[in-house]
């Protein structure tokens, strides 16, 4: 059985980044794709919570204290002072906790137990293949791999991203959302990762992106949310 612990003098990590309000949700972030899934999910809940921004310039994610919360050394990652049976609650990977807060909230998650699993099954679709596969085009497209010669490995991840764009753009005909008129956390994980393909990794031309209408309607609708227009700034760079 595992040992319950007081938040926060039982985390290290609070030692790096105080914790000014610890009722609160504490969120370690730092706003790239990943990062902001869970800012908006907070934003569009309404829970409590205090950014805290991990600097990948200073290695932040690397150190002793963000390392003791996330031994993957990834962000974001989240303590819930006020967790199942009421104790500290301690998360990592962007998928489980949105998972996890739809289900504290009751919100952004179908209540059927059938919706709710065709929900978790497009979650899975964007961190199994949306997420790494644009992550790789957009090394290769934009940072050092633009400078190698063999163009494969960017062929490669240029062709299996149009396929999961033609995935996605099939799966919105006719539908307002992913899971129909229903915003989820499907939607939440999905359409920070398209944003950032057509606009930070300035792929859209690359992928094609003019070819998938239902991709790019619904994308504008989920950045015109003013959850969505916050979350996508928090933590605020230092």
């Amino acid at each position: 059985m595992t040992q319950a612990k007081n938040f926060p003098q039982d985390f290290p990590i609070t030692q790096k980044w105080p914790a000014q309000h610890p009722d609160q949700i504490q969120l370690y972030s730092l706003p790239t794709p990943n990062g902001v899934k869970v800012s908006i999910m907070l934003e569009e809940t309404g829970l409590a919570y205090e950014p805290h921004l991990v600097s990948f310039e200073t290695n932040d994610q690397m150190s002793p204290a963000f390392l003791s919360l996330n031994p993957n050394n990834k962000i974001p990652a989240i303590i819930d002072p006020k967790g199942p049976g009421g104790q500290p609650l301690a998360l990592f990977e962007s998928g489980a906790i949105l998972l996890y807060l739809a289900e504290k909230t009751g919100k952004f998650i179908p209540q059927d137990a059938a919706g709710r699993y065709e929900a978790i099954q497009w979650l899975m679709f964007q961190m199994g293949g949306i997420g790494p596969m644009f992550g790789q085009l957009g090394f290769f497209h934009k940072f050092a791999g633009k400078a190698y010669e063999d163009k494969r490995p960017r062929d490669r991840y240029v062709a299996e991203s149009k396929r999961l764009l033609g995935v996605l753009e099939q799966r919105l005909q006719g539908r307002n959302w992913i899971m129909g008129d229903e915003y989820t956390i499907a939607d939440i994980a999905t359409f920070p990762w398209v944003r950032n393909l057509v606009g930070f990794y300035e792929a859209g031309e690359l992928v094609e992106f003019a070819g998938f209408p239902n991709v790019k309607r619904v994308l504008e609708a989920f950045v015109a949310r003013p959850a969505v227009v916050k979350g996508l700034a928090i933590p605020k760079r230092g």
